[in-house]
């Protein structure tokens, strides 16, 4: 698709302050198209405020902002762009089809009502009427306002909270599509394995700074770590002393092992135990360094 890869969205240097508190100190964030970036951080890192900023809800108190080359508030950025909030204000008496008819209004080009509900899948839910519907299914409805005037950036802030397994499969599957045709997100998520599975990039904020910027690999490569899990005889006080065991854990006969090497630990649990069964080996997963960096913030919270 034309235009994919650009940067549709750009936080520049960027800082903000409420009071005493800043929530940004000097940002730089990009969302280009055909991409998604998963903005990851502890509660109250800055996400909110980068969101807000991009969205032209607030103006920043230095650096600069811009939505397709232009301010965000402005009307042709605001037509090519979608948000779904964790917060919504939608009026609980209108008909999911009413909400939907009147939010495709405000855009040039916007997606058919059976097109919404295919993405959304929102089957059956049209003549319901909005307040009576169940959390997970109000969800739903917002996402199918984010990207009914079909979209070329699209905000997601906590999309799939509330939802089951099933819906929220739907979503990835919906979010995926969107990012294949071009259409550049900008995702929050308390589910690391939702960014993970989604994820083109990652950036990781903490007091209003990035940490750490890249692909889901590349924030795995901040640590050495690997887990090792098997079921033995041996005890977790025993393994604990060797060579390259940062730390072990037993439950039972299960045994878990955090180690920077795992071929000498794996070689000596075999060694020492003939029994050893279901052994697994395994690379931190995105959970693991999102920890990692963000263990300060996480202590102090503590």
């Amino acid at each position: 698709m034309k235009g994919e890869h650009a940067v549709l969205a750009r936080l520049e240097q960027v800082r903000k302050s409420y009071g005493r508190v800043e929530a940004l100190a000097g940002v730089d964030l990009e969302v280009r198209g055909g991409q998604l970036l998963a903005l990851l951080g502890p509660n109250g890192a800055g996400k909110s405020t980068a969101i807000g900023l991009l969205l032209g809800q607030y103006a920043p108190d230095a650096g600069t902002v811009s939505s397709f080359g232009m301010t965000p508030h402005e009307l042709q950025a605001r037509r090519r762009t979608g948000v779904m909030l964790q917060s919504a204000g939608i009026p609980d008496t209108l008909k999911v089809s009413e909400l939907l008819e009147l939010t495709r209004s405000y855009y040039p080009h916007p997606r058919s009502i059976s097109d919404c509900v295919v993405l959304a899948g929102l089957h059956g839910l049209l003549d319901r009427r909005y307040g009576r519907l169940s959390g997970g299914q109000q969800r739903r409805v917002q996402f199918a306002l984010a990207v009914c005037g079909r979209p070329q950036l699209l905000f997601l802030d906590e999309p799939t909270t509330g939802l089951d397994i099933q819906a929220r499969q739907l979503l990835w599957r919906a979010i995926r599509e969107l990012v294949a045709d071009g259409c550049g997100v900008l995702l929050t998520t308390h589910y690391l394995e939702e960014a993970e599975a989604l994820a083109d990039r990652v950036v990781v904020i903490n007091h209003g700074r990035v940490v750490v910027e890249g692909s889901v690999s590349d924030l795995r490569g901040h640590l050495v770590q690997l887990r090792i899990r098997c079921v033995t005889a041996l005890s977790a006080q025993r393994v604990a002393g060797w060579a390259h065991v940062i730390d072990a854990r037993g439950e039972g006969d299960r045994l878990e092992l955090v180690v920077d090497a795992a071929e000498p630990v794996v070689r000596r649990l075999l060694a020492e135990d003939a029994t050893l069964r279901e052994l697994e080996v395994k690379r931190a997963g995105l959970a693991d360094a999102f920890l990692e960096l963000t263990r300060d913030e996480i202590k102090e919270a503590a």
